[in-house]
């Protein structure tokens, strides 16, 4: 299996991390994207650097690099993942405005008919952001928001993000042991 990871400015950055480490562990080829603010916001959030982050994934292009293989349709992946997805990222895909190569990646992602899957971030939501949300899950994409669960009684950051992440992982049907399934505890 082969990912697009696209990793955006908004606040999050974790996600987007956590998903790259345990996709690497699971040996999930990916490709990285992150924007200017995900890069600024990794050292903002996090103890890691933006160096550490791409290490960890199969292959990178920078977010202006339009001519990456990411940005043809006739390029195989099974996917893409954009954790966490900023409400301007969130915008672009949905209007069809291919500015950054996350927003073009994504845009050939749903016109090749593959999974996209947008872990939105921002509270609270707008009519606007309901809307362009609204607009790209009648196209099929998951609008998947990292909502916390706690029915598996988290005691850490790290739990909640891991379960945000494994949620993410089940839609594309890949095995992993990040969070306690319901009926298990």
């Amino acid at each position: 299996m082969k990912l697009i990871i696209g990793i955006t400015g908004s606040t999050g950055v974790i996600y987007g991390i956590r998903m790259l480490e345990t996709l690497k562990k699971l040996d999930v080829k990916t490709h990285l994207i992150m924007s200017e603010w995900a890069e600024k916001c990794i050292s903002m959030e996090t103890e890691y650097i933006p160096d550490y982050v791409k290490s960890l994934a199969t292959s990178t292009s920078d977010e202006k690099n339009m001519a990456s293989s990411v940005s043809s349709g006739t390029h195989r992946v099974d996917g893409m993942i954009i954790a966490p997805c900023s409400m301007k990222t969130l915008s672009a895909i949905a209007n069809g405005y291919d500015e950054t190569l996350i927003a073009r990646a994504a845009g050939v992602t749903i016109k090749e008919s593959r999974k996209l899957i947008l872990m939105a971030r921002e509270t609270p939501l707008s009519a606007i952001h309901l809307e362009n949300m609204l607009k790209l899950s009648r196209l099929g994409v998951v609008i998947l928001p990292p909502v916390t669960e706690f029915y598996t009684k988290p005691k850490s950051i790290d739990d909640i993000v891991n379960h945000g992440v494994g949620k993410c992982l089940d839609q594309f049907n890949i095995e992993h042991d990040l969070y306690p399934r319901w009926g298990t505890l």
